[in-house]
C-alpha cells in the first residue's frame, strides 16, 4: 500500500492479511472484511482464532472472511517505541497501570514523556501514515484486490469508528454494514469541541463503573452457591471495603507455577475492567475479589483460589500489554489532545467522582499522547454526517464497560438509514454472546434486510449461569 496517499506512487508499506474461504463457492456473495477494535487489535489473528466460530454457518457458507492488521499493527510494518521487543517490555517493568497519588502522577508522567520521546524517535515516518483515514483507504484497496464491487464489512468497537471513517470517504462503496460496540466518532476524533484529555471525554470510565455496578448487582441476585463473593456479604460492600484496603495493603499471591503477582487497587481495578468485557469471565472476577478479600485469613478458599489464580495468570502474563501504548497509538497521531498534559491531575478526582475507580483508570490512557508530537495530517476528523444511503445495522449492549451504551443512539443517528439493535444484557460487543443478535446478523449481511429499527435481543445466557468452559480474558487492551 502507499506510504502516503498523497504520493500514490512513493514509497509503500506492507499489509498482512489473512483470509477464510467460503465453505460453499457456488453460491458466495463476495469478501466479509473485518475488524476487530483497539485500536491496534491484530485482524489477522481475529480471524485465524475465532473466524470459524465468530459467524453462523451461513455467513461462513456465503463469504470469505478476510481479516488484516491495520497500517502499522501485529505484522502490518508494526510501529514500535523502541529498538527491540525486550526494551519496549523492560520500559514497563514495575510501572503502575495508572497513578493512584501524587507521587505516583509524577512518576507517571515522566513514563507517559519517556514513551512519546522514544515512539516519535523510533517510528517517525511509520506514525506520520497511521490514521484511521489511511487504514479506510488501504481497505478500499483491498475491496478492489478481492473483485468486490462494494464492501461488506463487520468492525466491532474502534472498528465502528474505523467504519464510520470508510463511509465518509467512500460513500457509494458500501454493500453492508455491520458496526458492534459504538464509538462516538466525535468525542474520539475531538470533533465537538470537547477538549478534555480522550481518555476522560470517551466516558469509558461512565460505562465502567455502571457495568461494574451491574456485575455486583448480579452477584448478589445469584447468591452465595453461585456467586464467590456474595459468600463474604454484601457483594457492593466487600468489593468496596477491598478496593480501599488495597490502596494501602497490596497483597502477594503466588500463582499455580510457583510465581507471584502483586496486587495493588490499580491491578484490581485494572483486571475487573477487562473482565468485565465478557460476562462469561463475571464468576472468576467474583471469585478473584473473594480471594483478595480474604488474603490475610489463614483458611484457605478452595473453591474460589483455582478459578481467582486462571484470571490472575492470564493477567499476569499480559501486564505489559496492558501497561503499554505500543498497540494504540493511533489516537497520538489523529485525534485532538486536551493540549495540557501536566493538567491531568486537575481532571483526575472530577473523573474519579463521575465514575468511582474506573474513571481515573481510563483518564490517564491518553498522557503519552499529549507529549507525542506527531500529527497524520492525512487523517480525517469531520463533519460526521453520513450521506449513504445503504442501511447499516448498528449494535449496541445496554451494559458494555468499553463502549457505552449512551452513544449508541447518537451512532446511529449519523447515518441516513441504521437500524439500531439493542441487545439486553452485558459485556463489550455481542461476539458469542447472543444467538438472536447473530441471527439478524446473518440475515442482513446474506439478504440486505435489515432488521427493524429499535429491535432488542437478549444474551444466552445470565452472567452467573454456569458454563462449560472455563471462563478467561479473551479480550485485548484497546476500546
Amino acid at each position: 500500500m502507499p506510504t502516503d496517499y498523497d504520493r500514490p506512487y512513493g514509497a509503500t508499506t506492507t499489509i498482512a492479511l489473512t483470509r477464510l474461504p467460503a465453505t460453499d463457492p457456488a453460491r458466495k456473495i463476495g469478501t466479509l472484511f473485518t475488524n476487530p477494535g483497539g485500536p491496534g487489535e491484530p485482524g489477522v489473528d481475529f480471524v485465524q482464532q475465532l473466524g470459524q466460530t465468530a459467524y453462523q454457518p451461513e455467513v461462513r457458507a456465503r463469504f470469505d472472511i478476510l481479516g488484516f492488521d491495520p497500517r502499522g499493527v501485529g505484522k502490518s510494518d508494526p510501529v514500535t517505541c523502541f529498538p527491540t521487543a525486550a526494551e519496549e517490555a523492560a520500559a514497563f517493568t514495575g510501572s503502575t497501570p495508572y497513578p493512584a497519588t501524587a507521587a505516583e502522577e509524577r512518576e507517571y508522567t515522566k513514563l507517559s514523556l519517556r514513551i512519546a520521546v522514544s515512539c516519535r524517535t523510533t517510528s517517525p515516518d511509520r506514525l506520520a501514515h497511521y490514521s484511521t483515514a489511511n487504514v479506510a483507504r488501504d481497505m478500499d484497496l483491498l475491496r478492489q484486490a478481492v473483485g468486490d464491487d462494494k464492501l461488506s464489512y463487520v468492525g466491532y468497537s474502534y472498528g465502528t469508528y474505523l467504519g464510520a471513517t470508510y463511509a465518509r470517504l467512500f460513500p457509494n462503496k458500501i454493500r453492508a454494514f455491520v458496526l458492534d460496540g459504538t464509538l462516538s466518532p466525535e468525542l474520539y476524533s475531538g470533533s465537538d469541541g470537547d477538549r478534555r484529555p480522550i481518555g476522560d471525554r470517551l466516558r469509558q470510565g461512565e460505562g465502567a463503573a455502571e457495568t461494574f455496578a451491574q456485575f455486583l448487582a448480579e452477584c448478589e441476585k445469584a447468591g452465595p452457591n453461585d456467586c464467590a463473593l456474595a459468600e463474604l456479604g454484601d457483594p457492593k460492600t466487600v468489593a468496596e471495603s477491598t478496593f480501599e484496603r488495597l490502596k494501602t495493603q497490596p497483597v502477594v499471591l503466588t500463582l499455580p507455577d510457583g510465581s507471584t503477582v502483586t496486587v495493588t487497587y490499580q491491578t484490581a481495578v485494572q483486571v475487573s475492567f477487562f473482565s468485565m468485557y465478557d460476562p462469561a469471565g463475571w464468576p472468576a472476577l467474583a471469585e478473584s475479589l473473594a480471594q483478595l478479600a480474604t488474603a490475610s485469613e489463614t483458611k484457605t478458599r478452595a473453591k474460589s483460589a483455582e478459578r481467582a489464580s486462571e484470571l490472575l495468570v492470564e493477567w499476569n502474563r499480559r501486564r505489559e500489554e496492558y501497561a503499554s501504548i505500543g498497540t494504540a497509538l493511533q489516537p497520538c497521531v489523529e485525534a485532538k489532545q486536551s493540549g495540557r498534559p501536566l493538567a491531568y491531575p486537575q481532571y483526575d478526582d472530577a473523573a474519579d467522582k463521575r465514575a468511582p475507580h474506573f474513571g481515573r483508570m481510563r483518564l490517564w490512557l491518553g498522557q503519552p499522547c499529549e507529549f507525542m508530537g506527531v500529527r497524520d495530517h492525512d487523517a480525517f476528523l469531520g463533519p460526521w454526517t453520513l450521506s449513504i444511503k445503504t442501511p447499516v445495522m448498528v449494535i449496541g449492549t445496554r451494559y458494555d464497560p468499553a463502549t457505552p451504551y449512551q452513544a449508541t443512539r447518537p451512532y446511529a443517528d449519523l447515518y441516513r438509514n441504521a437500524s439500531l439493535v439493542t441487545v439486553e444484557g452485558y459485556g463489550h460487543t455481542v461476539l458469542g454472546k447472543s444467538t438472536c443478535a447473530d441471527n439478524l446478523i446473518t440475515t442482513y449481511l446474506t439478504t440486505l434486510k435489515a432488521p427493524a429499527d429499535g429491535s432488542t435481543c437478549t444474551q444466552d445466557r445470565k452472567p452467573f449461569d454456569p458454563v462449560p468452559t472455563k471462563a478467561k480474558l479473551l479480550q485485548g487492551p484497546g476500546l
